[in-house]
């Protein structure tokens, strides 16, 4: 805690003891540098984390609504639930790194997608055909056709522009 006198970082803390509401913790700090004596309050952070939806509506972030989503698109597939809850914890991550609070679902839904497609093609594709809303089987097979030329040109060894940049010389 920075003191408020001198702006030293270092300080001690003297007492504790709960605010007479009960819904803060305060402290009485000691500087260390100036040892003058200074008043801090600790409350829990109340504003909760939003999701903007598609239609702009806006509902809190639910942790296990996603972990929900995400068991449902690896259902009987081979991924560990240790790397779900990862990517659970990637997307909470986002959103408490969000500087207003709140993310748009297409924001999540991207980057939940760029975590499955490392990890399970199919999971992937579960979970791109209800978080995209594919409208027909056209839509469907684009994203399959997009995600086999990825593949085609990774098992080829076929260089994209992004690993051009950091090839060794020749």
């Amino acid at each position: 805690m920075k003191c408020p006198y001198c702006g030293f970082g270092q300080d001690r803390v003297v007492d504790s003891r709960e605010s007479k509401e009960a819904d803060a913790i305060r402290r009485r700090r000691e500087c260390e540098r100036c040892n003058r004596r200074f008043t801090t309050y600790e409350r829990i952070d109340e504003i909760p984390y939003m999701v903007v939806k598609k239609a702009g509506r806006r509902e809190r972030f639910d942790r296990q609504k996603v972990l929900r989503g995400l068991l449902r698109a690896c259902e009987k597939r081979p991924v560990p639930s240790k790397k779900l809850e990862a990517i659970v914890d990637a997307t909470e991550s986002f959103l408490v790194d969000a500087p207003e609070r709140e993310r748009s679902t297409r924001e999540i839904g991207e980057l939940i997608m760029s975590h499955l497609k490392g990890i399970d093609t199919v999971a992937y594709i579960r979970f791109a055909s209800v978080y995209r809303d594919f409208k027909d089987v056209r839509e469907f097979k684009e994203e399959l056709e997009g995600l086999l030329e990825g593949h085609k040109n990774r098992d080829q060894g076929t260089k994209g522009p992004r690993d051009q940049k950091h090839r060794e010389p020749e």
